[in-house]
């Protein structure tokens, strides 16, 4: 028997969140978003996620007001995907659980650290910059590769955070 999607008899708000936030792989396209990806063909290459989901996923995103659609002029005109404010407000739980995995779930040190970009030093999980003292927001962020990172993949996404790189700022 399949579980339910749902968290109806919890009245909370993890609960809530968790129901949209939850499902596997949304997290993934929000960090992918964080990161600057803002196609389909991106987020598929990058995650290997099937067609199927990776289209739910976004819709569901979208409707949500978590990613917001643009359509840009191509041949043909497609759609991008970009984080709207309450998306970007995900910035604090997304790195802290990717923080927490670098400490308690690879041996290999943190695959990617995150720097402020206004004076280089490096952003705890909390988001908080241990030269400034400031709560960074993520438009003042910077992603570098770190220790840990051993990347083999040649998509376009993982191409470009083998280089520190400004999040938000779209993959080219």
């Amino acid at each position: 028997m399949a579980l339910g999607k749902n968290y109806d008899g919890q009245d909370c708000s993890l609960a809530r969140a968790l129901e949209l936030i939850g499902e596997r792989w949304t997290l993934l396209v929000v960090r992918d978003a964080m990161y600057g990806v803002r196609r389909y063909g991106d987020f598929l290459a990058h995650l290997d996620i099937p067609r199927a989901v990776l289209s739910q996923r976004l819709s569901t995103l979208v409707d949500a007001g978590i990613l917001d659609r643009r359509r840009y002029q191509d041949a043909p005109p497609r759609d991008e995907y970009v984080l709207t404010a309450t998306g970007r407000e995900l910035w604090l739980p997304v790195l802290a659980i990717s923080q927490w995995g670098e400490r308690h779930l690879t041996k290999t040190g943190p695959r990617r650290l995150f720097h402020h970009v206004t004076c280089g030093a490096r952003i705890d999980a909390t988001t908080l910059c241990a030269t400034c003292g400031r709560t960074v927001p993520i438009e003042e962020a910077e992603v570098r590769p770190g220790p840990g990172l051993s990347e083999t993949r040649e998509d376009q996404v993982s191409l470009a955070l083998r280089s520190p790189r400004r999040m938000l700022d779209p993959i080219p």
